[in-house]
């Protein structure tokens, strides 16, 4: 790992976590994924959600290695370290308190969820964050289900066979109220699609049909 995310990370340090954005993307490209992790293990400890410092280190490591990914164009190199990162957030609560105020780690997973998901037409990364992807929809978090339906629109059109085994959840974040919080005709017309692809991707597969 680049010496200043050993050090940032390392020793939680604020004061230096800026420095990152001081640092060419090619520099600290090799550094993403071992940085993940560290941030995983991070913002699993027992007291990441009082921890403000400790908080503000993860935000500001997670916008670098987001920017990173992007500019470098690595998304496949640390998509399983982003995506595993992800879905420790599913560990720990995620539904707003106060007046729409989310949590820690209802943020890390806002943060990073447009780093994974708009690489929808990328089969190898959407075969792993898809699984990920809809366990966030009956979490109790409206923008995250909100921005990840639109997400999941998207990647059915280009790819609708990595979410045909994920109707069923689907289907239960709309029967369980989440879309009723929402906006009815803004939601159904999203998930309308998700559906309309998955059921096209099923009629190319009649062998599928037909053993059901």
């Amino acid at each position: 790992m680049h010496q200043l995310f050993r050090l940032v990370l390392g020793q939680k340090d604020l004061s230096r976590a800026g420095d990152l954005f001081s640092l060419d993307d090619s520099e600290i490209e090799d550094s993403l994924t071992e940085a993940l992790e560290q941030i995983k293990i991070i913002s699993s400890s027992s007291d990441y959600q009082t921890n403000n410092n400790d908080q503000a280190v993860v935000e500001i490591c997670i916008t670098r290695i987001t920017t990173a990914i992007r500019e470098t164009e690595s998304i496949e190199k640390h998509a399983k370290a982003l995506v595993g990162l992800w879905d420790s957030c599913l560990e720990h609560n995620v539904r707003p308190f106060g007046k729409d105020e989310d949590t820690p780690h209802a943020k890390i997973a806002s943060d990073i969820m447009s780093c994974i998901l708009q690489n929808y037409n990328r089969p190898p990364v959407m075969a792993l964050a898809i699984p990920i992807a809809v366990k966030f929809l009956h979490r109790g978090n409206k923008e995250l289900c909100r921005n990840m339906s639109n997400y999941l629109s998207l990647a059915a059109i280009t790819k609708a066979d990595l979410l045909a085994d994920h109707t069923e959840v689907i289907v239960k974040s709309i029967l369980q109220g989440m879309v009723q919080r929402l906006s009815w005709g803004t939601c159904f017309r999203r998930h309308f699609k998700v559906f309309s692809s998955i059921f096209r991707s099923w009629e190319a597969r009649p062998s599928v049909l037909e053993a059901s």
